[in-house]
Protein backbone atom coordinates (compact mmCIF):
# COMPACT_ATOMS: atom_id res chain seq x y z
CA UNK A 1 0.00 0.00 0.00
CA UNK A 2 1.21 3.59 -0.84
CA UNK A 3 2.16 6.04 1.85
CA UNK A 4 -0.35 8.06 1.37
CA UNK A 5 -3.44 5.71 1.43
CA UNK A 6 -1.65 3.41 4.47
CA UNK A 7 -1.84 6.98 6.09
CA UNK A 8 -5.28 7.78 5.68
CA UNK A 9 -6.25 4.04 6.84
CA UNK A 10 -3.99 4.71 10.21
CA UNK A 11 -5.72 7.63 11.06
CA UNK A 12 -9.24 6.25 10.13
CA UNK A 13 -8.03 3.56 12.46
CA UNK A 14 -6.90 5.58 15.48
CA UNK A 15 -10.70 7.41 15.20
CA UNK A 16 -11.91 3.81 15.66
CA UNK A 17 -9.75 2.86 18.60
CA UNK A 18 -11.04 5.91 20.36
CA UNK A 19 -14.58 5.04 20.15
CA UNK A 20 -14.23 1.74 21.23
CA UNK A 21 -11.95 2.95 23.81
CA UNK A 22 -14.99 5.50 25.06
CA UNK A 23 -17.51 2.60 24.44
CA UNK A 24 -15.26 0.35 27.58
CA UNK A 25 -14.91 3.76 29.49
CA UNK A 26 -18.68 4.58 29.31
CA UNK A 27 -19.78 1.15 30.31
CA UNK A 28 -17.20 1.04 33.64
CA UNK A 29 -19.96 3.28 35.09
CA UNK A 30 -23.34 1.04 34.56
CA UNK A 31 -23.94 -0.09 37.81
CA UNK A 32 -24.17 -3.99 37.44
CA UNK A 33 -25.03 -5.03 41.23
CA UNK A 34 -21.35 -5.36 42.35
CA UNK A 35 -19.62 -2.72 44.08
CA UNK A 36 -16.79 -0.84 42.18
CA UNK A 37 -15.50 2.94 42.73
CA UNK A 38 -15.97 3.54 38.69
CA UNK A 39 -19.82 3.92 39.92
CA UNK A 40 -19.03 7.44 41.23
CA UNK A 41 -16.11 8.79 38.46
CA UNK A 42 -19.57 11.44 37.55
CA UNK A 43 -19.95 12.41 40.81
CA UNK A 44 -18.95 16.27 42.31
CA UNK A 45 -18.24 17.30 45.52
CA UNK A 46 -18.64 21.21 46.35
CA UNK A 47 -15.59 21.16 47.76
CA UNK A 48 -15.33 25.06 49.13
CA UNK A 49 -17.37 26.91 46.43
CA UNK A 50 -15.66 24.17 43.95
CA UNK A 51 -17.32 21.42 42.23
CA UNK A 52 -14.52 18.62 42.78
CA UNK A 53 -14.62 15.04 41.45
CA UNK A 54 -15.59 12.61 44.18
CA UNK A 55 -12.21 11.20 43.87
CA UNK A 56 -10.08 13.86 44.60
CA UNK A 57 -11.46 14.63 48.63
CA UNK A 58 -11.83 11.25 49.42
CA UNK A 59 -10.56 7.68 49.14
CA UNK A 60 -13.28 5.24 47.54
CA UNK A 61 -12.25 1.40 48.11
CA UNK A 62 -14.29 -1.76 48.05
CA UNK A 63 -14.27 -3.97 51.41
CA UNK A 64 -16.82 -6.63 49.81
CA UNK A 65 -18.47 -7.12 46.77
CA UNK A 66 -21.64 -4.92 48.20
CA UNK A 67 -20.42 -2.29 49.66
CA UNK A 68 -18.01 1.25 48.75
CA UNK A 69 -16.56 2.86 51.38
CA UNK A 70 -15.77 6.38 50.86
CA UNK A 71 -12.86 7.63 53.36
CA UNK A 72 -13.24 11.32 53.24
CA UNK A 73 -9.86 13.42 54.21
CA UNK A 74 -11.60 16.10 55.65
CA UNK A 75 -14.45 15.17 58.13
CA UNK A 76 -16.65 18.50 57.55
CA UNK A 77 -17.10 17.23 53.79
CA UNK A 78 -19.59 14.15 54.94
CA UNK A 79 -22.30 16.12 54.61
CA UNK A 80 -21.45 17.32 51.44
CA UNK A 81 -20.56 14.23 49.78
CA UNK A 82 -23.60 12.50 50.96
CA UNK A 83 -25.52 15.65 49.52
CA UNK A 84 -23.49 14.56 46.33
CA UNK A 85 -24.40 11.31 46.15
CA UNK A 86 -28.28 11.41 46.16
CA UNK A 87 -27.81 14.48 43.88
CA UNK A 88 -25.83 12.10 41.28
CA UNK A 89 -28.79 9.98 41.37
CA UNK A 90 -26.53 6.97 41.06
CA UNK A 91 -29.18 4.22 42.71
CA UNK A 92 -27.05 4.07 45.93
CA UNK A 93 -28.36 5.75 49.86
CA UNK A 94 -25.11 6.77 51.56
CA UNK A 95 -24.77 6.24 55.52
CA UNK A 96 -22.26 7.51 57.89
CA UNK A 97 -20.65 6.42 60.87
CA UNK A 98 -19.35 9.66 61.65
CA UNK A 99 -16.26 9.58 59.63
CA UNK A 100 -16.49 6.82 56.70
CA UNK A 101 -19.32 7.08 54.41
CA UNK A 102 -20.81 3.34 53.03
CA UNK A 103 -22.75 2.64 50.22
CA UNK A 104 -24.60 -0.67 50.14
CA UNK A 105 -25.11 -1.75 46.45
CA UNK A 106 -28.38 -3.95 46.36
CA UNK A 107 -28.71 -6.58 43.79
CA UNK A 108 -30.05 -6.03 40.29
CA UNK A 109 -34.02 -6.28 39.37
CA UNK A 110 -34.85 -8.87 36.41
CA UNK A 111 -36.03 -6.00 34.65
CA UNK A 112 -32.95 -3.49 35.49
CA UNK A 113 -31.04 -6.25 34.07
CA UNK A 114 -32.84 -5.92 31.36
CA UNK A 115 -32.97 -2.24 30.59
CA UNK A 116 -28.77 -1.87 31.20
CA UNK A 117 -28.70 -4.52 28.37
CA UNK A 118 -30.70 -2.68 26.38
CA UNK A 119 -29.02 0.19 26.90
CA UNK A 120 -25.54 -0.92 26.49
CA UNK A 121 -26.67 -2.27 23.22
CA UNK A 122 -27.31 0.92 22.27
CA UNK A 123 -24.48 2.48 22.90
CA UNK A 124 -22.66 -0.48 21.33
CA UNK A 125 -24.74 0.54 17.76
CA UNK A 126 -23.58 3.97 18.38
CA UNK A 127 -20.08 3.38 18.51
CA UNK A 128 -20.17 1.24 15.46
CA UNK A 129 -22.06 4.28 13.32
CA UNK A 130 -18.81 6.13 14.71
CA UNK A 131 -16.59 3.35 13.42
CA UNK A 132 -18.66 3.34 10.07
CA UNK A 133 -18.15 7.17 9.95
CA UNK A 134 -14.56 7.20 10.26
CA UNK A 135 -14.68 4.38 7.64
CA UNK A 136 -17.07 6.48 5.34
CA UNK A 137 -13.96 9.96 6.01
CA UNK A 138 -11.25 7.88 5.19
CA UNK A 139 -13.14 6.38 2.07
CA UNK A 140 -13.01 10.28 1.26
CA UNK A 141 -9.80 11.09 1.81
CA UNK A 142 -8.86 7.84 -0.20
CA UNK A 143 -10.82 9.95 -2.74
CA UNK A 144 -9.44 12.79 -2.99
CA UNK A 145 -5.72 11.90 -3.10
CA UNK A 146 -6.20 10.16 -5.90
CA UNK A 147 -8.46 13.17 -7.54
CA UNK A 148 -5.75 16.03 -5.93
CA UNK A 149 -2.77 13.86 -4.93
CA UNK A 150 -1.64 11.88 -8.09
CA UNK A 151 -3.15 8.19 -5.95
CA UNK A 152 -3.21 5.72 -8.41
CA UNK A 153 -6.88 3.87 -8.84
CA UNK A 154 -5.14 1.04 -7.91
CA UNK A 155 -3.84 2.73 -4.65
CA UNK A 156 -7.17 4.25 -3.62
CA UNK A 157 -8.83 0.91 -4.35
CA UNK A 158 -6.45 -1.24 -2.17
CA UNK A 159 -6.72 1.67 0.91
CA UNK A 160 -10.30 0.76 0.66
CA UNK A 161 -9.77 -2.27 0.74
CA UNK A 162 -7.55 -2.68 4.01
CA UNK A 163 -10.24 0.11 5.57
CA UNK A 164 -12.48 -2.35 5.40
CA UNK A 165 -10.39 -4.97 7.11
CA UNK A 166 -9.77 -2.76 10.18
CA UNK A 167 -13.58 -1.33 10.27
CA UNK A 168 -14.11 -5.31 10.36
CA UNK A 169 -12.20 -5.59 13.33
CA UNK A 170 -13.28 -3.03 15.22
CA UNK A 171 -17.16 -3.82 14.40
CA UNK A 172 -15.90 -7.16 15.96
CA UNK A 173 -14.62 -5.31 19.23
CA UNK A 174 -17.19 -3.53 19.78
CA UNK A 175 -19.55 -6.92 19.43
CA UNK A 176 -16.72 -8.66 21.89
CA UNK A 177 -17.65 -5.86 24.71
CA UNK A 178 -21.15 -5.23 24.37
CA UNK A 179 -21.03 -9.18 24.80
CA UNK A 180 -18.71 -9.01 28.06
CA UNK A 181 -20.87 -6.66 29.34
CA UNK A 182 -24.02 -8.17 28.48
CA UNK A 183 -22.34 -11.89 30.56
CA UNK A 184 -21.07 -9.43 33.26
CA UNK A 185 -24.57 -8.04 33.91
CA UNK A 186 -26.53 -11.34 33.50
CA UNK A 187 -24.19 -12.88 36.17
CA UNK A 188 -26.28 -12.87 39.53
Amino acid sequence: MLPRAKEIVEAAGLKMQDAVDFLEEDLKNYRVGKATPAIFNGVTVDYYGTPTPLNQVASITTPDAKTIAIQPWERNMISKIEKAILDANVGLTPSNNGEIIRCVVPALTEERRRELIKKAKAQGETTKVTVRNARRDGIDLLKKAQKNEGLSEDGEKEGEEELQKVTDKYVKAVDAVIAEKEKEILTV
